[in-house]
């Protein structure tokens, strides 16, 4: 077994999109940032995350049935910083958040969020796995037009055409 340094350096080089989770349970709303979001199936429709049991959101997390899983963009990042800054009130700026129907925070800056109800919750080292499938979402118009946000090596990048590669070069060099 690799030791733990060696182990979050491997990954802190791994480009990874970036989520705000939110969620509440018995009134208390809680947001994060996590980098550890991914599509599991199209049909049906799961995702999953991983949020560690050190985590102030942890307890919440345990408790709420859905959370409100944000896809950030580029032009999200005050989000992205929201949720990974400790010690603040992600909610006292009333303005950018409300409360969907079913309860559930959301911040309607983020172009896409997906209401996920949350089927399985896997103990994992110091972390918490968490699987859901979709049951709403939202994806604006406007989307696909936005760079992405990625954190890499501790520093948050955006993606966008002047990221993108030359398929056929790339292609051809994994055929020599």
């Amino acid at each position: 077994m690799i030791p733990a340094d060696d182990f979050k350096a491997a990954f802190r080089l791994h480009p990874a999109g970036v989520a705000l989770i939110t969620a509440d349970a018995h009134g208390v709303p809680i947001a994060l940032t996590a980098s550890s979001v991914s599509a599991v199936s199209a049909d049906p429709p799961l995702l999953m995350f991983s949020v560690s049991v050190h985590s102030s959101s942890s307890t919440v997390l345990r408790l709420a049935d859905t959370v409100v899983v944000h896809l950030l963009s580029a032009r999200n990042l005050d989000l992205a910083v929201l949720g990974a800054t400790s010690g603040v009130d992600r909610f006292a700026d009333t303005a950018r958040w409300r409360r969907l129907p079913t309860g559930e925070p959301v911040f309607d800056d983020a172009h896409t969020w997906l209401r996920t109800r949350i089927l399985h919750r896997i103990d994992a080292g110091g972390s918490t796995v968490f699987v859901g499938t979709a049951v709403e979402s939202r994806c604006t118009a406007d989307a696909a037009a936005d760079e992405g946000l990625v954190y890499r090596n501790r520093t948050w990048h955006r993606v966008g055409e002047d990221s993108l590669t030359e398929p056929a070069r790339l292609v051809g060099a994994a055929r020599r």
